[in-house]
Protein backbone atom coordinates (compact mmCIF):
# COMPACT_ATOMS: atom_id res chain seq x y z
CA UNK A 1 0.00 0.00 0.00
CA UNK A 2 0.90 3.66 -0.39
CA UNK A 3 0.23 6.46 2.06
CA UNK A 4 0.13 10.02 0.73
CA UNK A 5 0.31 13.37 2.50
CA UNK A 6 -0.17 16.68 0.68
CA UNK A 7 1.34 19.96 1.80
CA UNK A 8 2.13 23.42 0.47
CA UNK A 9 -1.34 24.89 0.17
CA UNK A 10 -2.21 28.35 1.35
CA UNK A 11 -3.64 31.73 0.44
CA UNK A 12 -2.18 33.62 -2.51
CA UNK A 13 -3.11 36.55 -4.69
CA UNK A 14 -4.26 36.00 -8.24
CA UNK A 15 -1.23 35.69 -10.47
CA UNK A 16 0.86 34.20 -7.72
CA UNK A 17 2.43 30.78 -7.39
CA UNK A 18 2.38 27.81 -5.06
CA UNK A 19 4.17 24.49 -5.06
CA UNK A 20 2.30 21.55 -3.62
CA UNK A 21 4.08 18.46 -2.41
CA UNK A 22 2.80 14.92 -2.11
CA UNK A 23 4.94 12.86 0.21
CA UNK A 24 4.54 9.12 -0.13
CA UNK A 25 5.47 6.16 1.97
CA UNK A 26 5.65 2.57 0.82
CA UNK A 27 8.44 0.69 -0.86
CA UNK A 28 6.53 0.30 -4.12
CA UNK A 29 5.86 4.02 -4.62
CA UNK A 30 8.20 4.36 -7.57
CA UNK A 31 6.08 1.92 -9.58
CA UNK A 32 2.90 4.01 -9.24
CA UNK A 33 1.53 6.72 -11.42
CA UNK A 34 0.42 9.82 -9.52
CA UNK A 35 -2.35 12.25 -10.22
CA UNK A 36 -3.50 15.53 -8.76
CA UNK A 37 -7.19 16.32 -8.42
CA UNK A 38 -9.01 19.24 -6.91
CA UNK A 39 -12.45 19.81 -5.49
CA UNK A 40 -14.12 23.07 -4.61
CA UNK A 41 -17.18 23.24 -2.33
CA UNK A 42 -20.27 22.20 -4.24
CA UNK A 43 -18.22 21.17 -7.28
CA UNK A 44 -17.26 17.82 -8.71
CA UNK A 45 -13.77 16.46 -8.37
CA UNK A 46 -11.63 17.74 -11.23
CA UNK A 47 -8.53 16.25 -12.80
CA UNK A 48 -5.51 18.54 -12.61
CA UNK A 49 -2.40 16.61 -13.65
CA UNK A 50 -0.91 13.14 -13.90
CA UNK A 51 2.54 11.66 -14.21
CA UNK A 52 3.69 8.15 -14.98
CA UNK A 53 5.95 6.06 -12.79
CA UNK A 54 9.21 7.34 -14.26
CA UNK A 55 8.19 10.96 -14.71
CA UNK A 56 8.72 10.75 -18.45
CA UNK A 57 5.09 11.39 -19.34
CA UNK A 58 2.72 14.04 -18.02
CA UNK A 59 -0.80 15.12 -18.82
CA UNK A 60 -2.86 18.21 -18.05
CA UNK A 61 -6.34 19.42 -18.86
CA UNK A 62 -6.69 22.62 -20.83
CA UNK A 63 -7.75 24.50 -17.72
CA UNK A 64 -4.25 24.32 -16.23
CA UNK A 65 -2.03 23.55 -19.20
CA UNK A 66 0.83 26.01 -19.42
CA UNK A 67 0.37 27.12 -15.83
CA UNK A 68 0.80 23.94 -13.78
CA UNK A 69 3.66 21.47 -13.87
CA UNK A 70 3.72 18.05 -12.25
CA UNK A 71 7.01 16.37 -11.45
CA UNK A 72 8.31 13.61 -9.24
CA UNK A 73 11.44 12.67 -7.40
CA UNK A 74 11.25 8.97 -6.69
CA UNK A 75 14.41 9.07 -4.61
CA UNK A 76 12.54 11.38 -2.23
CA UNK A 77 9.19 9.60 -2.62
CA UNK A 78 7.67 12.95 -3.50
CA UNK A 79 5.52 14.34 -6.28
CA UNK A 80 5.18 18.07 -6.84
CA UNK A 81 2.64 20.33 -8.44
CA UNK A 82 4.04 23.72 -9.36
CA UNK A 83 1.18 26.16 -9.87
CA UNK A 84 1.86 29.49 -11.56
CA UNK A 85 -0.39 32.31 -12.70
CA UNK A 86 -3.02 31.23 -10.24
CA UNK A 87 -6.61 32.28 -10.74
CA UNK A 88 -9.47 32.50 -8.25
CA UNK A 89 -11.12 29.55 -9.99
CA UNK A 90 -8.11 27.44 -9.00
CA UNK A 91 -9.26 27.64 -5.37
CA UNK A 92 -10.01 24.16 -4.10
CA UNK A 93 -8.77 21.36 -1.93
CA UNK A 94 -6.02 19.62 -3.86
CA UNK A 95 -5.51 15.89 -3.53
CA UNK A 96 -2.77 13.65 -4.77
CA UNK A 97 -3.49 10.05 -5.67
CA UNK A 98 -1.51 6.99 -6.69
CA UNK A 99 -2.54 4.22 -9.02
CA UNK A 100 -1.23 1.55 -11.35
CA UNK A 101 -1.15 3.78 -14.41
CA UNK A 102 -1.43 7.42 -15.37
CA UNK A 103 -5.01 8.50 -15.84
CA UNK A 104 -7.32 11.49 -15.74
CA UNK A 105 -10.10 9.43 -14.14
CA UNK A 106 -10.23 9.45 -10.37
CA UNK A 107 -11.51 5.88 -10.04
CA UNK A 108 -8.30 4.58 -11.60
CA UNK A 109 -6.35 5.73 -8.56
CA UNK A 110 -6.24 3.50 -5.50
CA UNK A 111 -4.63 5.65 -2.82
CA UNK A 112 -5.47 9.20 -1.80
CA UNK A 113 -4.08 11.83 0.49
CA UNK A 114 -6.11 14.02 2.82
CA UNK A 115 -5.81 17.13 0.69
CA UNK A 116 -4.38 20.61 1.06
CA UNK A 117 -6.35 23.84 0.71
CA UNK A 118 -5.46 26.34 -1.99
CA UNK A 119 -7.19 29.70 -1.94
CA UNK A 120 -6.56 32.33 -4.61
CA UNK A 121 -7.85 35.83 -3.93
CA UNK A 122 -8.56 38.54 -6.48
Amino acid sequence: QVQLVESGGGLVQAGGSLRLSCAASGRTFSSYAVGWFRQAPGKEREFVAAINWSGSSTYYPDSVKGRFTISRDNAKNTVYLQMNSLKPEDSAVYYCAAGPYSSRVYRNFDYWGQGTQVTVSS
